[in-house]
């Protein structure tokens, strides 16, 4: 094999790959602005959402409560509550949002409860919804005081202590690192959007060397050069694993300035209470970057593969559209709570490397997994290169009208 051959196949696609606006974009602008959009973007958004929910009175209707005139009043007068008229659509009021909660106060509550009884007081609400929840959450810490005074006064009447109220405490306490905190909540999401977007990296230039050099016609003049056909598809193909790898560490990289600058403004502002802040070590993000190349070469060897049989851009376009949806699926499972590492699912393509990444994200370093997803993944990518070389052999492929 002639290293010098597949040199100069290698520069003349890069540079006019370089001249692309597609591929640059893809594979420059998109990871480097992508990622610190979305970072700041949605921590900001999510911090004015919650923010705003947790101002905001609550707009709550009572169904009954006439005979139980104290518990009324507290719901009226809660500072963070607002009781609306009662009407019989209070379903369609609470899935609309015109109200967040319904509370049903059953007859008799307050004379039930003055006798010991335990009457149930239900609470309608539109589930995860965050403004519904809160409402939810405001009324139960009513009611809650509401039974607590009433126990007190028990008590007192009694002349027993209040610890009777609480004979003991329950207390959960971390003892791992926030650092591991936070890679377990945000390791998974970073590792798709690195994989995907490496995918996004190889896509146009390996569309544009193949499909787009039929649509030209300047596929047979390459062809009628005096180079190999092995010599020019390995030429075509680190042009396109170069953009693929170039967008995942640029992805990563950017990631790691984000989330180390959000986390940053995090502690000198004092935000962020009760929330994991993650901080991406430059040793993270190079294991990233290691175990994502494996997966450029799948990606670059299969979608020059898939776009050969394509005879225009549009056509290649169409076909590795679908590609996009069986890269996503395996790669979002790790976003998934409760899907963990195993020796069967490291021999999953894709699937294997975002658990993986996941892992190197928290700090945990499975040697044993590490060097068996590395050896498959790399196994997946010779056997799809390898496929993409014959391809290239097969002139009813190349010349296909």
């Amino acid at each position: 094999m002639s290293l010098r051959n597949i040199g100069i196949v290698y520069r003349k696609e890069l540079t006019e790959a370089v001249r692309d606006r597609r591929t640059m974009i893809s594979s420059i602008l998109i990871p480097l602005f992508l990622f610190p959009i979305l970072t700041f973007g949605i921590g900001y958004a999510f911090v004015e959402v919650a923010g705003e929910a947790a101002r905001e009175p609550s707009k709550i209707m009572l169904l009954g409560g006439e005979d139980s005139p104290d518990v009324v009043k507290e719901l009226k007068n809660a500072r963070n509550l607002r009781v609306v008229p009662r009407s019989a659509d209070y379903v369609d009021q609470i899935s609309d949002k015109k109200i967040r909660a319904a509370v049903e106060i059953p007859p008799g509550f307050q004379a039930a409860v003055a006798r010991g009884e335990h009457p149930d007081v239900k609470i309608y609400i539109f589930k995860d919804d965050l403004k519904s929840m809160h409402g939810a959450i405001r009324i139960e810490k009513l009611f809650i005081e509401y039974r607590d005074t009433i126990v007190r006064g028990r008590l007192a009447s009694d002349h027993l202590p209040e610890s009777l109220m609480k004979p003991f405490d329950i207390e959960q306490q971390n003892v791992v690192s926030d650092e591991k905190v936070a890679g377990e909540s945000y390791g998974g999401l970073i590792t798709y959007l690195v994989i995907l977007m490496s995918m996004t990296g190889a896509m146009y230039p390996a569309m544009d060397l193949t499909a787009g050099e039929k649509e030209r016609g300047t596929m047979e003049t390459i062809l009628s050069s005096p180079i190999d056909r092995t010599h020019l598809v390995f030429g075509k193909f680190f042009v396109v694993l170069t953009a693929s790898l170039a967008t995942a560490m640029l992805s990563a990289l950017s990631m790691g300035g984000s989330f180390s600058i959000l986390s940053r403004l995090a502690k000198d502002q004092s935000i962020g209470e009760g929330f994991p802040m993650l901080t991406m070590h430059p040793k993270t993000v190079i294991a990233v970057l290691m175990m994502t190349l494996p997966v450029a070469v799948l990606f670059s060897a299969v979608l020059m593969t898939i776009s050969l049989f394509a005879k225009t851009f549009k056509e290649a376009q169409s076909y590795l559209t679908p590609m996009t949806f069986v890269v996503i699926v395996p790669a979002i499972a790790a976003v998934l709570p409760g899907i963990e590492l195993t020796s069967k699912l490291a021999l999953v393509p894709i699937l294997n490397v975002s658990l993986l990444c996941k892992e190197l994200v928290t700090g945990t370093y499975h040697w044993n997994y590490i060097a068996l997803i590395f050896f498959c993944t790399c196994v997946y990518a010779g056997i799809a290169l390898f496929l993409a070389v014959k391809m290239f052999q097969r002139e009813s492929v190349l010349f296909s009208s």
